[in-house]
């Protein structure tokens, strides 16, 4: 269920809140080459699925960084924000990538505003503490605090 937030008053009571979970998203082959061509990071363990094979893993597992980067189109599952001008990805304050994501794999984002604060500019600061989870799995693929910022 997608959560509304109407203007910064509404960002505000979010505060210490949980959002929820995502739906569930596989991780393809096709989109792991997509990021390694995007990216030039062409390493075996992502686009090599024979050799990856006999790898670490047993198969060819998503970038780290493309797990990390499908935070923010997955968050739109989980919030909506109306009344605002703009809204800007201010950055990260912590990540780790606890387990890999095998490609077949599915994912899912879960998400827990941490603070909202003011800032200049008319504007809030949101840490939103997100967990990546992968199903079937007992550690999470990518856990990040992140910073948005919001503009009236």
């Amino acid at each position: 269920m997608v959560i509304t937030a109407q203007g910064i008053d509404g960002l505000k009571a979010l505060a210490a809140t949980d959002i929820g979970h995502t739906e569930w998203l596989e991780i393809t082959q096709d989109r792991v080459d997509l990021f390694a061509e995007a990216t030039n990071d062409y390493q075996w363990i992502h686009v090599d699925p024979a050799k990856a094979a006999d790898g670490p893993f047993g198969g060819t597992i998503a970038h780290g960084y493309l797990t990390l980067s499908l935070i923010i189109p997955l968050f739109t599952e989980l919030l909506t924000i109306n009344g605002m001008a703009m809204g800007v990805n201010y950055g990260l304050n912590k990540v780790r990538f606890p387990s890999p994501v095998r490609v077949g794999a599915k994912i899912r984002l879960h998400g827990a505003v941490s603070s909202v604060t003011d800032v200049k500019g008319d504007g809030v600061e949101m840490l939103i503490d997100f967990t990546i989870e992968v199903d079937g799995s007992d550690k999470p693929a990518c856990v990040a605090q992140v910073v948005l910022r919001h503009y009236t």
